[in-house]
């Protein structure tokens, strides 16, 4: 779904910059320049960074526990 109308950004699009290793806001902002052109898309954006974030962490914790 497109988050971002302006700069064409999609829920995908966020999810796979987290998983390439931004870990935060400022660092999905300015790889896909989601926000910052009207503003309107975020909150919405920064809820699906949040979600990813937090999805992608789990993930690698989960990763870690095997190697031990």
């Amino acid at each position: 779904m497109y988050i971002c109308l302006c700069k064409g950004v999609t829920d995908h699009k966020i999810r796979q910059v987290v998983e390439d290793g931004a870990r935060s806001w400022r660092e999905v902002r300015e790889v896909t320049g989601c926000g910052t052109q009207c503003g309107k898309c975020a909150c919405s954006a920064k809820t699906i960074t949040q979600h990813a974030i937090k999805d992608t962490l789990i993930a690698s914790a989960e990763d870690l526990a095997y190697a031990i």
